[in-house]
C-alpha cells in the first residue's frame, strides 16, 4: 500500500534517514541492524499483525518508544483508520513535554510534533462528536504546520458535509441519461432489488477519478453479489468529458452509469465538492453513510447492510481519504 500522501513529507523525511548510510565504527553491525529495523517499521503497511511484529524487532534493536508511536500513527492514517488515531491520543499527550527530536523519525520540527498532536485530538473530538473541539485543535495544527494542510482539510469538508446531509433525502423517482444510449433512467431502477444504492460522485476530468476505476471495480465487485446495487453520476457533461468517460470506462462498466441532470445537478444539492465521493442511500433515499473509497465510515455503512462485505485491497486511495 502506498504511503498516505497528505504526511508524506514526514513519511519521506523519514525513509530518507532510515536509509542513510551511516559512518562505521564501534558496534556499527547493531547500527546497521537498528536502521534496517527502523526503515521496516515506518514502511510496514500489511496489516496490524505485520505491524506488531516490526515494532518487536524494531524493539530488540533499540528503536525508541516515540519512533514505534510515530510507525503506529502513520500505520493508521495510511489505512484511513481515524478511530484507531484518536484512540493514540494518551500515548502522544503522555509524551508532549518529553519530547526530544533526536527520539523522532518523522519529525524535522517541535511545531510538526505539537501540530500532530493536535490533529489527533481534533479526530479524538470527532470521534467524541465534539465540534467545538474539533475546531479548537484542527485550527491549531493548521498554525502549527501549515505544510501538513492537506491532511487536516479533509476532516473539515467532511464536518461540513455531514452537516449538509444530515436529515437529507434523495427522491429515487429522479430520472438521468445513461453514460451509453438509452431512456432516461431513475435511482429506483438503477437500485432494483438492492437493499441499498451505493452511488458514486465521479468526473473524468479528475486524475483521482480516472485512478480509482481499477478498484471500483473491485469495490462493485464485492457489494454487488451481497445486496448492494451500484450506480455513478458524472458530473460533466460536454460532449468530450462524456467521450472520454465511455472510452475509461469500456464497454462493460462496473454499476450503473448515470449522467448528472444539466439543469439541476444533484451534485451541488448535496454538497459534494470532492470527487470520487460515494454516498450510501437507504431504500427510502435516506443517507446512511459516506465518504471516499478507503473511509472506515462508508464501509462501516455497507457492513451494517450486510455484515458479510468487507473492504478490498484499494491500491488508489489517495490521502484525501477520511475515517479511515
Amino acid at each position: 500500500m502506498r504511503p498516505h500522501l497528505s504526511f508524506l513529507p514526514l513519511i519521506l523525511s523519514a525513509l530518507a534517514a532510515a536509509a542513510e548510510p551511516k559512518q562505521a565504527g564501534p558496534g556499527s553491525p547493531e547500527v546497521s541492524q537498528k536502521e534496517a529495523a527502523i526503515e521496516h517499521l515506518l514502511g510496514e503497511r500489511s496489516s496490524p499483525e505485520a505491524l506488531e511484529a516490526a515494532i518487536i524487532e524494531a524493539k530488540k534493536h533499540g528503536v525508541t518508544d516515540q519512533a514505534v508511536l510515530e510507525a503506529r500513527f502513520i500505520f493508521h492514517v495510511d489505512r484511513n483508520e481515524n478511530a484507531e488515531i484518536a484512540a493514540l491520543l494518551p500515548q502522544f499527550t503522555g509524551r508532549k513535554d518529553s519530547f526530544r527530536l533526536g527520539d523522532s523519525e518523522i519529525f524535522a520540527t517541535r511545531d510538526e510534533w505539537l501540530a500532530v498532536i493536535e490533529y489527533v485530538s481534533a479526530l479524538d473530538a470527532l470521534e467524541k462528536k465534539d465540534k467545538t473541539a474539533f475546531k479548537t485543535h484542527i485550527t491549531e495544527a493548521f498554525w502549527l504546520s501549515p505544510k501538513q494542510g492537506s491532511a487536516f482539510a479533509p476532516h473539515i469538508e467532511r464536518v461540513r458535509l455531514e452537516e449538509r446531509l444530515a436529515g437529507m433525502k434523495v427522491d429515487f423517482s429522479e430520472t438521468f441519461l445513461p453514460v451509453t444510449d438509452g431512456d432516461p433512467t431513475s435511482l429506483s431502477k438503477a437500485m432494483g432489488g438492492g437493499k441499498a444504492l451505493l452511488l458514486q460522485f465521479w468526473s473524468p476530468l479528475s486524475a483521482e477519478c480516472e485512478a480509482l476505476l481499477p478498484d471500483f471495480a473491485r469495490i462493485v465487485d464485492e457489494v454487488a453479489p451481497k445486496g448492494i446495487a451500484v450506480a455513478t453520476l458524472v458530473m460533466d457533461h460536454s460532449p468530450s468529458a462524456l467521450a472520454d468517460t465511455r472510452t475509461m470506462i469500456g464497454g462493460k462498466p462496473a454499476g450503473t452509469w448515470l449522467i448528472d441532470d444539466v439543469r439541476d445537478p444533484l451534485s451541488p444539492r448535496m454538497g459534494i465538492q470532492k470527487l470520487p465521493t460515494f454516498v450510501l442511500l437507504s431504500k427510502d433515499g435516506g443517507i446512511i453513510a459516506f465518504g471516499s473509497a478507503g473511509d472506515a465510515e462508508l464501509w462501516a455503512g455497507l457492513n451494517r447492510i450486510n455484515p458479510s462485505i468487507s473492504r478490498p485491497q484499494l491500491d488508489s486511495t489517495r490521502s484525501d481519504d477520511t475515517n479511515e
